[in-house]
């Protein structure tokens, strides 16, 4: 028989996404939000841990960020919108 993940069943039963979180990082002391300025990869498209994912522009600075695990990627902010730090602005499942 198939070893049942608990956790996971109960949490898909809540209707939330297990997964690891792609949030809004904090790149500097004072920086309050941030620009997500394109996606590098499509919704729904394979990456792995490391490879970048999409552009983050602050204070006038544009960071390349990269995916924090593998999986699919499912996006759940618009390129060219403003988030703030620690928005969770898509996953990776």
């Amino acid at each position: 028989m198939p070893e049942i993940n608990v956790r996971s069943s109960r949490i898909a039963q809540k209707g939330m996404t297990v997964g690891s979180p792609i949030n809004i990082p904090k790149l500097g002391w004072t920086m309050e939000e941030g620009t997500v300025t394109e996606w590098l990869v499509d919704d729904g498209a394979t990456v792995a841990a490391g490879d970048p994912l999409y552009l983050l522009e602050s204070d006038k600075v544009e960071n390349e960020i990269a995916a924090p695990a593998s999986g699919v990627l499912r996006q759940a902010a618009t390129a060219g919108e403003s988030y703030p730090v620690g928005t969770e602005i898509g996953t990776i499942e």
